[in-house]
């Protein structure tokens, strides 16, 4: 399929696949047709063995500067609204819930559902002179994305509540402080830092990889004494895999584990 909203590559490996969000002309507004896009285009990542980790950016100088407002403004009913967030909110459950680390390398301003669509990925990288901001209620409405819940969870309710009442942008240095963001980079290598550390999640064990992400996200989800069960049964279950054997026997040997993902 051809996507006019997104561009995807492969590394050379084929497995850590590249996805930019391309519509630069609007800053990478995220549109109902990006929207679609991404969403047939997780589906296609959930269901190719080969892809072992995800990078999510908007290339040079802008990550997402929100909703497209364009669109937004057209909703002149809340049956309209609920349709457009919950596609929104679906897309970005997909992403977050794709059994494979998916890093998000924010370059510029993450507004917004651009911000949202960042806080759905499991890793944020970011460089310099990256912004982060929810500026929904400066319109009069809230984030519908996911930006009410996943930032709370990841940064704490008192700052998140600064962030979502204010409305204003952070930048960088100040995301690092407060655990919204993993690493700082300079512009110029963020990407390639961002494929390197897509690279080495790729060169672990595949299902251990895809245990370890379930194991937390739907953990989180749980009660302590519940999570504690279900990583019990994720351990468990990779004493089937050839990967632990090979794993075990490497170490033991003193030499690198050549993983299958079997």
């Amino acid at each position: 399929m051809k996507y006019e909203t997104v561009r995807y590559e492969k590394d050379k490996n084929l497995a850590v696949i590249t996805i930019t969000l391309n519509r630069p002309e609007h800053m990478n507004a995220i549109s109902i047709e990006m929207l679609d896009e991404l969403n047939l285009l997780t589906d296609c990542m959930a269901n190719d063995s080969d892809i072992a980790a995800v990078i999510i950016t908007g290339g040079d100088k802008c990550f997402a500067a929100g909703a497209d407002i364009s669109q937004v403004s057209r909703l002149d009913s809340p049956v309209d609204a609920h349709a457009f967030v919950s596609r929104a909110q679906m897309v970005m459950e997909k992403i977050e819930r794709i059994e494979k680390p998916v890093i998000a390398a924010v370059n510029g301003v993450a507004f917004g559902g651009g911000c949202e669509l960042a806080l759905a990925c499991d890793i944020r990288l970011a460089s310099e002179d990256a912004l982060f901001a929810l500026p929904e209620i400066k319109i009069g409405v809230i984030p519908g994305a996911g930006g009410t819940q996943r930032l709370p969870r990841l940064i704490g309710m008192g700052r998140a509540k600064e962030m979502l009442f204010s409305g204003d942008p952070i930048n960088a240095q100040e995301a690092y402080r407060i655990g919204l963001v993993n690493r700082i980079f300079p512009a110029g290598s963020l990407m390639d830092e961002a494929v390197k550390l897509a690279e080495k999640f790729a060169g672990r064990p595949r299902l251990a990889l895809k245990a370890n992400k379930t194991a937390v996200s739907t953990g989180m989800d749980m009660d302590l004494q519940s999570a504690l069960a279900y990583e019990a049964r994720c351990f468990e279950l990779l004493f089937s895999t050839e990967d632990l054997k090979e794993g075990v026997q490497a170490f033991m040997e003193k030499r690198k584990p050549v993983f299958k993902g079997r």
